[in-house]
C-alpha cells in the first residue's frame, strides 16, 4: 500500500493536494491544526472516490514540537513504509524589520522548523524503503526577495535551502526532494492574509500544484527535479 503524508491538509494548497493523492491510490495521512476541520475532507474523499482507502487523520499543531513529534511517532508506530511526504503547510505575515522578534520566531518555527523535524524523521524510513519523493510546497518569495515580505521570504530562502540540499543527499538513497515555488495561489492565505494584488481567477489555482505533483511522481525512476517555479503570466516581475 503506498502511503503519503501531508500537513496543512484542511484547506487551500494541502487540501486539493490530498484529494489528488488520494484518488491515485494513496493511503492518505493528514496532518491539520484541527482534527475537526479534516473530518469534511474524509468525507468528500470516501464520497468522490468509493475505491480510495479512507484518510487517517492528525491534530497537529506544527507551532508545537513536542505535539509534532508525538503525531509523528503515531504515524511512525503505524506505518511501515512512507512514500510521499508533502511539507504544505505554512503561515504568512507581512513585514520585515519593521516586525518584532516573536513574528520572525513564529514564521520561521511553522515555515520553516517545522518541515525539517517531519523530514528528519521521515528521512530515514524513506533511506530504509530506498526510495520516496519528498515536496516540500515553498514560494516564489523563496526565490524573490519581495518588498514588504522579509521575514517571510528569509522563511522561505531557508526552506528552498534546505530542501536543495536534501535534493542531493537524500538522492543517493533512491530519495527524490523537490521544491515547488508557486507565485500567487488562490487562497485564503493569498487573498486575505497577503493581499494578493490579483484576482484569484488570475492566480495560480491549487488544483495545478495538485497536477505538478502528479506529473512529477509519473517520471522514471532516475529523473529528478530540484525544484518547480510556478508563475502567474500577469504578475512577473
Amino acid at each position: 500500500m503506498k502511503t503519503a503524508l501531508i500537513t496543512g491538509a484542511n484547506r487551500g494548497i494541502g487540501r486539493v493536494i490530498s484529494i489528488a493523492l488520494a484518488n491515485l491510490g494513496y493511503q492518505t495521512i493528514l496532518f491539520g491544526r484541527d482534527k475537526l476541520k479534516l473530518i469534511p475532507l474524509v468525507e468528500q474523499i470516501k464520497d468522490e472516490c468509493s475505491q480510495c482507502i479512507e484518510p487517517d487523520i492528525f491534530a497537529c499543531d506544527l507551532s508545537n514540537e513536542s505535539e509534532v513529534q508525538k503525531c509523528l511517532e503515531d504515524v511512525i508506530d503505524n506505518y511501515d513504509r512512507i512514500d510521499v511526504l508533502v511539507n504544505n503547510a505554512g503561515i504568512y505575515h507581512s513585514g520585515s524589520i519593521e516586525n518584532e522578534v516573536n513574528d520572525f520566531n513564529e514564521m520561521l518555527r511553522i515555515n520553516l522548523i517545522a518541515p525539517f523535524q517531519i523530514m528528519k524523521s521521515i528521512a530515514p524510513i524513506m533511506i530504509r524503503q530506498r526510495s520516496g519523493y519528498i515536496f516540500n510546497v515553498a514560494s516564489r518569495a523563496g526565490k524573490i526577495g519581495f518588498e514588504g515580505s522579509g521575514i517571510y521570504a528569509a522563511s522561505k530562502f531557508g526552506f528552498v535551502g534546505l530542501s536543495e540540499s536534501l535534493y542531493r543527499e537524500l538522492s543517493k538513497a533512491g530519495i527524490k526532494v523537490t521544491a515547488l515555488c508557486p507565485g500567487w495561489v488562490n487562497t485564503d492565505m493569498a487573498i486575505h492574509d497577503a493581499n494578493a494584488p490579483i484576482e484569484g481567477q488570475e492566480m495560480i489555482q491549487p488544483e495545478d500544484l495538485a497536477r505538478s505533483i502528479e506529473y512529477l511522481l509519473s517520471l522514471s525512476k532516475y529523473t529528478v527535479i530540484k525544484e518547480l517555479v510556478i508563475e502567474c503570466s500577469n504578475s512577473i516581475a
